[in-house]
């Protein structure tokens, strides 16, 4: 069986990637439209455009976690700011129409470890060494 080709909306990405901003806003839901129709972020459209064909080109950097994803980035790489780290982000067409900041989370999934002494009353009996 053959791979399923991607559609966002009923179009493909090469139709998609030479359509304008304002003309993929109109496909997307309100709230991005709106962002979208506000304008776009120049310079990280120039430097997805400097580093299009480039394989080993640096990821482009940004602490812009509302940047949308538009079918121009897709392919291309960001290292997108955590708080305390940035964190490498592949753009595939799954994630058209989406915000970058969904995809890199602010926060570690909290894991509890055990408990210490005095934390439960069994606890309380065991000798600190």
């Amino acid at each position: 069986m053959a791979k399923k080709e991607y559609t966002f909306r009923g179009k493909s990405l090469e139709e998609l990637q030479a359509m304008s901003i304002e003309n993929f806003a109109d496909l997307c839901d309100s709230r991005t439209r709106r962002s979208l129709k506000k304008g776009y972020n120049k310079k990280i459209l120039a430097s997805v455009e400097k580093k299009k064909g480039d394989v080993k080109a640096k990821p482009i950097r940004t602490h812009d976690r509302d940047l949308i994803v538009i079918p121009a980035m897709v392919g291309s790489t960001f290292a997108v700011y955590r708080g305390n780290s940035f964190e490498r982000l592949e753009i595939v067409e799954k994630m058209l129409g989406h915000y970058i900041g969904e995809f890199v989370f602010t926060r570690k999934r909290l894991q509890h470890g055990k408990a210490g002494i005095g934390a439960t009353k069994s606890s309380t009996a065991i000798t600190s060494r």
